[in-house]
């Protein structure tokens, strides 16, 4: 989500929230407006296709002269139940009773006195349960892509419009302006996916690919028609093919969905299908508060919530109205789509908790129906685990079960920083494990470093005048081999700087017309970048080797100011599917203490940790399989026996 776009809510919020209630009063009286010239048309239909033995949809048709228009389809087994014009004829809501058991081409016929027009409407086939939907899970490592600043491979959809050439005046001077369109699109990333597989990713998360026609909605959060790729992106052909690519190379796609809202130039703004669409209207809304407290807190009242369920994001991003029946069957048919159309393997869902639990209840509900395997990601920015745990699915201490299969790990994100640019003791992380205890599923967790709406990593601890390179090692290294699915933000496996957005969303070195350097060759990088990629890469190649890395349980060993200490083993992992063995990995972490300037020379930090009543207990170790800096580990009787000098990794296998 836009971070810069959260504002503060204005005015008094009961009277704001009356007012709301009075507006939408006053909408549902408001009397007919007769269509215009007396015309019949229907020019677009939601969702644009469908699928045979899929739920009976909702189409929503828009055209001229539907308020007064009866309503008909040629096959008879799928009849129109109930048909909800708009007043002014431009909309008309119709709910299907079924859809047919095996694909058909039928006609939708609207008449209206003398006039009828008809539209040809597809059920295709659906997709073969393993083509696609695998879901992910703690073995995959994720990378997000922000489509328009990775890579450009269609050089002729780039320019404001996405019709000019890459090295058009009119493209040129719009990749220069920081919120621009740069021109990175589906072909880009299906061009360098030897890249990810070199990385060791195995699961592709993009932003959202939805049509965004305004300017500085090169993010995609936007949307102007959510059944649409923008032009900028490519096309539905190009999502596909990229889709395919990615399961041809054994990786997996996920799509970033946004129920919680749409761009401000979405047609629906001034003409909406329904009175209800929105939380308010564009001259009379509630700004956006972020209030995450009040909807886990059992004795606030509605007044403390409507600002964070109910906001215009600035007043500027329309907020769907998620408790009308016809706005939620809309966007649960629009993820539907998505997925079926694609194959998506996942969903990364934005602005999770400003919608209301009851529609995520239904939302994942149905999806984990239709598509078993395919899980769910949600964005919950807050660092308290309290927060964060209560948006996840099982969890019914906050209202009822949101059916999410994991948040985003945002209190580990957190905590990173605080260890990496405040001086926390690493500790910090330990403690955060320590509460794991309120997620259902922990091991599901996304931790990450960093993401498109935060500083990058190695500009934060730069800035906090630290040893950026190894700070950026080490908290790789701990994301990479600590519990959950590691999360990396396109970048920062080569060190890339930049402060907050948009400065955080700079073009991949590589990816563009006329880059001096490229970062998706080893010899295009510098020293650093490939230091830091070679880095991940080896973590990433670890992780795919030891079982117990990508799905074992985790026992924190010690924790101090400096060290922190784990183990992972596959014998006390938490889901199915992981290899229950003996196979059991050491990892110790050491930071470089801080030092007052002209301070003689660290020495070596050495730590003892007994193992006595641990999963440790009785194992031997051997050499260190993966190291960083000078470090050693060996076990003597029943203790551990470290020592690092200044930033150090070390990770090795306990037998």
């Amino acid at each position: 989500m836009e971070r810069w776009m959260l504002g503060r809510w204005r005015g008094a919020q009961v009277g704001a929230w009356i007012l709301r209630i009075a507006l939408a009063a006053l909408a549902m009286q408001a009397p007919a407006v007769s269509a215009q010239s007396g015309r019949l048309a229907i020019d677009k239909v939601d969702p644009p296709n469908w699928w045979s033995g899929m739920p009976p949809p909702m189409l929503l048709a828009h055209g001229d002269g539907l308020r007064a228009a009866t309503f008909s389809i040629s096959d008879p087994a799928l009849r129109i139940d109930k048909v909800t014009p708009s007043a002014n004829g431009h909309w008309a809501q119709l709910w299907l009773s079924a859809s047919p058991s095996k694909p058909e081409r039928v006609t939708l016929r609207a008449a209206l006195g003398s006039k009828s027009v008809r539209r040809t409407y597809t059920f295709a086939a659906p997709r073969p349960p393993g083509d696609g939907f695998q879901g992910f899970s703690s073995r995959d490592v994720m990378y997000l892509i922000m489509i328009d600043r990775f890579a450009d491979g269609n050089p002729h959809n780039d320019g404001p419009d996405a019709h000019s050439d890459a090295g058009s005046p009119a493209a040129l001077s719009e990749r220069a302006k920081p919120r621009g369109w740069h021109g990175g699109d589906l072909k880009g990333i299906e061009d360098h996916l030897d890249y990810l597989r070199q990385l060791g990713v195995t699961t592709v998360w993009i932003t959202p690919v939805y049509q965004n026609r305004e300017m500085d909605s090169y993010h995609g959060y936007g949307a102007t028609d959510m059944y649409r790729v923008d032009d900028h992106f490519g096309s539905l052909a190009d999502l596909q093919a990229l889709a395919a690519a990615l399961h041809a190379h054994g990786m997996k796609l996920v799509l970033d969905t946004v129920p919680n809202h749409v761009g401000p130039q979405n047609p629906w703004v001034n003409d909406e299908p329904a009175p209800d669409w929105f939380h308010g209207t564009k001259a009379h809304h509630l700004d956006s508060q972020t209030n995450f407290t009040a909807l886990i807190n059992p004795h606030a009242p509605e007044r403390d919530r409507v600002g964070t369920l109910d906001g215009w994001f600035a007043g500027v991003l329309p907020d769907m109205n998620t408790e009308s029946p016809a706005v939620a069957q809309y966007l649960r048919q629009n993820a539907i789509w998505w997925v079926e159309q694609t194959g998506a393997d996942g969903l990364r869902i934005d602005t999770f908790p400003y919608v209301d639990r009851a529609f995520w209840h239904v939302f994942n509900g149905e999806l984990k129906q239709l598509f078993p395997h395919l899980t769910q990601v949600g964005e919950v920015f807050n660092g308290d685990p309290v927060i964060t745990s209560s948006f996840a699915g099982g969890v019914t201490r906050a209202g009822v079960d949101t059916e999410l299969y994991t948040p985003f790990d945002f209190p580990t994100y957190f905590a990173l920083r605080d260890v990496f640019t405040k001086g926390a003791p690493m500790s910090r992380l330990a403690d955060m494990l320590a509460k794991d205890s309120l997620y259902p599923h922990p091991q599901r967790l996304v931790p990450f470093i960093g993401n498109h709406d935060t500083e990058r990593f190695a500009t934060a601890v730069q800035g906090a005048g630290t040893d950026g390179e190894g700070a950026l090692q080490l908290a790789l290294a701990y994301v990479l081999t600590s519990r959950g699915m590691p999360q990396i933000y396109s970048g920062d496996e080569i060190a890339m700087q930049g402060g907050g957005d948009p400065d955080n969303r700079k073009d991949f070195p590589g990816g563009f017309p006329g880059a001096a350097q490229s970062a998706f060759v080893s010899s295009g990088r510098t020293p650093v970048q490939q230091q830091t990629f070679t880095w991940v890469a080896k973590l990433d190649a670890f992780r795919r080797a030891h079982d117990a890395v990508g799905c074992g349980g985790e026992q924190v060993l010690a924790g101090n100011q400096d060290w922190m200490v784990y183990l992972r083993d596959a014998g006390h992992a938490a889901e199915q599917g992981c290899a229950h063995s003996a196979q059991r990995v050491l990892v110790a972490l050491h930071r470089q203490p801080a030092s007052a300037p002209g301070a003689a020379p660290l020495k070596p930090s050495t730590l003892d940790v007994d193992l006595r009543l641990t999963w440790m207990q009785g194992c031997r170790l051997g050499a260190a399989e993966v190291h960083l800096g000078e470090s050693s580990a060996t076990v003597q009787a029943e203790t551990l026996h470290l020592q690092a000098q200044g930033d150090a990794v070390w990770i090795g296998s306990c037998q």
